[in-house]
């Protein structure tokens, strides 16, 4: 940190990533201005973005750690100390009684890299349990399940780059002049140098997106597999599949092929809501562009068939040899900041860093050998899902919840089962720099961070591009960077951990659980 001049930062609102340069006075960030030699934005901000420095002065800061015994009772402040030994105990205890899946956490795609990749050594490597997830799970895993089933693992072939070279835009389910503006702008403006550049929109609403659109097709919500099947049958049945790249670089064509020829245009018509010589003309306009890019968000992946989805635009790239060339290819765009280092820093209850599973024996033996942790440390079973682990408070079987950089009463599906999920448990420990929010107030601890200004780490942006946060300001009170949060509670439990042998037994598959205790020890 400088306590005057300028600094490289990330924007964190959402994961185009644009580049800032940020001016700090005394310490204190003064301005915001975009970064014109970062190739994300080349200076272009947003208004959230370039408005960022009237943001961060607000009452709601969260300055000391405090603790309450119960949810009845107010809180008081107390030292790092006293607060970080609160919880390593209660972690303790509800760990001896359970086992290492009694607890769970629950992080964001706020986090930089380095903190969530801490994150996932603390839970999956020293404590033991995969309960470890995020609220990525809700935005983005479809398109991360997709990539790792088509392509065999988990990121996007596009890169901005390629919106400046391609021909042909399919854009279903994001309104990206909302939620991605600066890459909007990009598109805009390819499609205004160059008249033959065409767009599709694939949207129930009219949007500001579809205003650019060529053809938009208002898809009935839940229609979006069918219309996708139709588009590419019409595609193959005017011989615009590239037969050259199918044979050299995929397999099941003929499956898939023939999966798709009950998908008549018509046929998706009637269920899309569609004209079906609209659905034609867009397959036509899709498969006859020498350089086409799909681009999606929450429209697809927020959906039971999400996956489905997800597959069924990396199949239109496939079949016409849109993959692997410039201004073409499948590219989910993520939402938050740092979802995709989340996703490399294996920051979901299936994943470990690297795009390593779980579930794979060679994957645990390479992270238990590099973290330095007993074999057998890191569990083969998939941990609990974001979904999963508020329905396992609601029920009983977890008792202990930490929740970092999030706020799941508010942004959770059924909020009031989160609400009374957290109400229920043993213990809720909340890190953030906000409070109240209505997660923080069903906390039993509420720690400190330093949030996107106060402190320093890496975040990778939707087209995976690794990109450097400066700190600019001094977290105020007593807040502290996530990663030395988590640092500080492995030596707090490390403490009161006991003897080896009852560790042994806590990671042994034949051993019974501790006879719960009537209070905390």
């Amino acid at each position: 940190m400088i306590e005057n001049g300028s600094v490289q930062s990330i924007c964190p609102y959402c994961a185009t990533g644009c580049g800032l340069m940020v001016k700090v006075r005394n310490g204190v960030v003064e301005s915001v201005k975009g970064d014109k030699r970062h190739q994300s934005n080349f200076g272009a901000l947003c208004r959230k973005g370039a408005l960022l420095d009237e943001v961060l002065d607000t009452p709601d800061r969260l300055l000391y750690p405090q603790i309450r015994e119960s949810l009845e009772e107010p809180f008081r402040r107390v030292s790092w100390d006293e607060a970080l030994d609160f919880v390593a105990r209660r972690f303790d205890f509800v760990i001896g009684r359970d086992g290492p899946d009694g607890v769970a956490f629950y992080g964001s795609g706020q986090l930089p890299t380095e903190d969530y990749y801490l994150l996932g050594k603390l839970a999956k490597g020293f404590i033991g349990t995969n309960n470890q997830d995020t609220n990525s799970r809700l935005c983005m895993t479809s398109a991360s399940a997709a990539y790792a089933m088509a392509f065999g693992a988990d990121g996007p072939p596009p890169s901005y780059a390629d919106i400046e070279a391609a021909d042909c835009f399919l854009i279903l389910g994001a309104n990206i002049e909302a939620c991605h503006p600066v890459l909007y702008k990009r598109i805009e403006q390819r499609k205004r140098q160059d008249k033959n550049v065409k767009v599709i929109v694939i949207d129930p609403r009219r949007t500001a997106t579809s205003r650019i659109a060529d053809i938009h097709l208002s898809v009935r919500p839940g229609a979006d597999v069918p219309l996708l099947n139709s588009l590419l049958r019409e595609i193959v049945l005017a011989g615009l599949a590239d037969p050259k790249f199918i044979a050299s670089h995929t397999e099941g064509w003929r499956r898939v092929a023939e999966s798709i020829m009950s998908y008549s245009a018509e046929r998706a018509a009637q269920t899309s809501g569609l004209d079906a010589e609209d659905i034609r003309r867009a397959a036509l306009l899709y498969g006859r562009a020498k350089r086409a890019l799909s681009l999606w968000t929450m429209g697809a992946n927020q959906s039971v068939a999400g996956v489905d989805k997800n597959l069924a635009l990396i199949k239109l790239a496939l079949a016409t040899g849109n993959v692997g060339k410039p201004g073409s290819g499948p590219f989910s765009l993520t939402g938050q900041p740092n979802a995709m280092g989340g996703r490399e820093a294996g920051g979901l209850a299936h994943t470990l860093p690297g795009h390593r599973v779980v579930a794979n024996p060679d994957h645990r033996r390479e992270m238990e050998t590099f973290w330095g942790v007993p074999r057998g440390r890191i569990s083969s079973r998939p941990g609990l899902t974001a979904v999963e682990m508020f329905d396992a408070l609601h029920e009983g079987s977890s008792q202990a919840v930490w929740v970092i950089a999030t706020n799941p009463v508010a942004s959770m599906p059924n909020s009031a089962r989160v609400r009374n999920a957290l109400a229920k448990a043993e213990l809720v420990v909340v890190q953030d720099a906000y409070h109240p929010t209505e997660t923080t107030q069903l906390a039993h601890v509420l720690l400190p961070a330093a949030q996107w200004s106060e402190r320093a780490g890496t975040m990778t942006n939707a087209e995976r591009r690794v990109c450097l946060l400066e700190q600019a300001g001094r977290p105020p009170g007593e807040a502290l960077p996530d990663w030395q949060i988590l640092c500080r509670f492995a030596v707090a439990w490390a403490s009161v951990m006991p003897s080896p042998m009852v560790m042994l037994r806590r990671y042994s598959k034949s051993s019974s659980k501790r006879p719960a205790a009537e209070t905390w020890t």
